[in-house]
C-alpha cells in the first residue's frame, strides 16, 4: 500500500510518498520547502501559508517524480489536520481534498504529534517506548496504554522549541533558532545559574527565558546556560516518568531531537534506568510529509477514509484525545 502524505502545520510544506509492506515502511520520496521569516522574527501564519500555497504544486510534482510513481499509483492520501497554525493547516487540507476528489483516493486526517511518534518508531525500531516529543509546538512525555497515548508530563507554558526560538530571536536570529543556539552553546563551558522549574513531571520555561535574556550580553555563555538548564529540567521529568512507567525504551522525536547535547543527556538517563535509547534521525526529526504518510498508512489498515466534508483541520488537537485502533 502506498500513501501520499502532506504536511503544513507551521513553517514547513512537505509532500512525501511512503510504501508499507507488512509492518515495515519505505520512504520513496520526501520533499520540503521551509518558510524563513526575517531575522529576529517568528512565523507569521498568513505569510507562512502564502509561502506554502506558492510552493505546493512544485513540491507535489517533485515528490511524485522522485518516487518514480504516478499519482494514480497512490492508494491513500493523508494530511496534517492539526494541531498547528490555522492558515497553514488549511493549505494541506485543501491540497489533500483536491487530489482525493479528483482521483477518487481515500483521504485520512492525521494528528501531527502522533505522526512524529509513529515515524520515529518506524525508523528506529522502538516497540513500546516512553516518548519525549519536543518541538516548536510540543513538549510532553507520553506512553501508550489502552489505545491512547497517555501524558506523563508536559510544559506548563511555552514549549522547548518556543523557548529556543524566542530566545534566539532576541539575539537577532530567525526562527527556527535551535541549531544556532546549539552551535553557540558548544563554544562555552561557563554556566550561569538560571531558574529551574520542575513541578512533578511538568516543566515551566517562561521564567528561564526571561532570565536568560538578562544575561545575553555574552551570547555563548547565555546559550550554554539556557540549554543546560532546559535540558536538565526535561531530563529530570523524563527520568521520573521512565521509572514510574517502567518502560524499557525511551524515544525522542520532534525538531529539538536533532540537538546532540539533548541526546547525550538522555543516553546517560537511559543508562541509569537500564532502558534502551532511541532518537529520530536528524533528517526526519522535524516536520515532514513522511510522518503524515506513514501514520495515514497505519490508519488505513483499520478504517476507511473520511468523507470530503469530514476532512477537517483543527488548530488545537491533543494527541491524548485520539484513539489508536491499529
Amino acid at each position: 500500500m502506498i500513501c501520499l502524505g502532506i504536511e503544513s502545520t507551521a513553517h514547513t510544506f512537505s509532500c512525501a510518498i511512503v510504501e508499507r509492506r507488512g509492518n515495515k515502511g519505505k520512504i520513496l520520496s520526501d520533499v520540503r520547502r521551509i518558510y524563513r521569516p526575517p531575522d529576529g522574527q517568528g512565523i507569521h501564519p498568513r505569510e507562512a501559508s502564502r509561502h506554502h500555497i506558492e510552493h505546493s504544486s512544485e513540491v507535489l510534482s517533485e515528490c511524485v517524480h522522485q518516487s518514480n510513481l504516478s499519482i494514480k499509483d497512490i492508494d491513500v492520501i493523508s494530511y496534517s489536520a492539526g494541531p498547528g497554525l490555522g492558515p497553514c493547516l488549511r493549505v494541506s487540507g485543501v491540497v489533500a481534498r483536491t487530489i482525493s476528489s479528483y482521483y477518487k483516493i481515500p483521504i485520512y486526517p492525521v494528528n501531527h504529534a502522533i505522526g512524529h511518534i509513529e515515524l520515529g518508531k518506524m525508523l528506529t525500531g522502538a516497540k513500546d517506548p516512553l516518548v519525549l516529543l519536543v518541538s516548536g509546538g510540543h513538549t510532553m512525555l507520553a506512553a501508550f496504554k489502552q489505545k491512547k497515548w497517555r501524558i506523563f508530563g508536559e510544559t506548563l507554558d511555552i514549549t522547548l522549541g518556543q523557548l529556543l526560538d524566542q530566545f534566539g530571536r532576541s539575539l537577532g536570529f530567525a526562527s527556527p533558532c535551535g541549531k544556532k543556539i546549539e552551535e553557540l552553546a558548544g563554544k562555552s563551558e561557563k554556566y550561569i545559574e538560571l531558574p529551574y522549574v520542575v513541578k512533578g513531571n511538568d516543566v515551566s520555561f517562561s521564567g528561564l527565558m526571561s532570565a536568560a535574556k538578562r544575561i545575553s550580553k555574552n551570547k555563548e555563555d547565555a546559550c550554554y546556560s539556557l540549554q543546560e538548564t532546559a535540558f536538565a529540567m526535561i531530563g529530570e521529568a523524563a527520568e521520573r516518568a521512565l521509572s514510574f512507567t517502567e518502560k524499557k525504551e525511551l524515544l525522542i522525536v520532534g525538531g529539538v531531537a536533532a540537538n546532540k547535547r539533548l541526546s547525550q543527556i538522555f543516553k546517560q538517563i537511559c543508562a541509569r534506568q537500564k532502558a534502551e535509547f532511541f532518537v529520530a534521525p536528524i533528517q526526519y526529526s522535524g516536520d515532514c510529509g513522511s510522518q503524515i504518510a506513514w501514520t495515514g498508512l497505519l490508519e488505513a489498515t483499520v478504517k476507511k477514509g473520511v468523507s470530503l466534508k469530514d476532512a477537517f483541520v483543527r488548530q488545537s488537537w491533543r494527541l491524548d484525545t485520539v484513539q489508536i485502533d491499529y
